[in-house]
C-alpha cells in the first residue's frame, strides 16, 4: 500500500513540475536505505546528462547525510563542466528533510539554481 502511494505522489509531483519548467533540466533523486543517487535529465529527449551516486565499497563508515553531500558536490562539479546551471528539483515523492534536504542545500551551495 505504501509503495502505491509513493508512486502516486511521485507521478503527481512530476506532472506539476513538467508543466511549469519546460525550459530547464530535471534533477531527480533516488534514495535507498543505505545510499543516495542523483541525476540531471533532459526530459524532452529522455537522456541522462549527468549522474552521481554514493554506491562504493570503500566508504561504509560514513553517515548517510555525509554521503549525500559528497554526491551533491560531485554532481555539481560534473554539471558545471557541461555548463548546466538551471535545473528544477524533482524530489520523487520523498519528503524534503534529512538526506534529501542536505543534498539540496549542498547543490545550491555548489552553484546550481533551482
Amino acid at each position: 500500500m505504501a509503495n502505491r502511494l509513493h508512486i502516486k505522489r511521485s507521478k503527481r509531483i512530476r506532472k506539476k513540475l513538467k508543466k511549469i519548467n519546460s525550459d530547464r533540466f530535471r534533477l531527480t533523486i533516488f534514495r535507498s536505505s543505505k545510499n543516495i543517487s542523483a541525476q540531471i535529465i533532459d526530459s524532452k529527449n529522455n537522456k541522462t546528462l549527468v549522474s552521481a551516486t554514493s554506491v562504493t565499497k570503500k566508504d561504509k563508515s560514513k553517515k548517510k547525510s555525509e554521503k549525500s553531500t559528497e554526491v551533491a558536490q560531485s554532481l555539481v562539479k560534473k554539471a558545471l563542466e557541461k555548463k548546466i546551471t538551471n535545473v528544477y528539483f524533482d524530489r520523487g515523492g520523498y519528503r524534503f528533510h534529512g538526506r534529501i534536504k542536505s543534498l539540496a542545500e549542498a547543490i545550491r551551495k555548489g552553484g546550481l539554481r533551482f
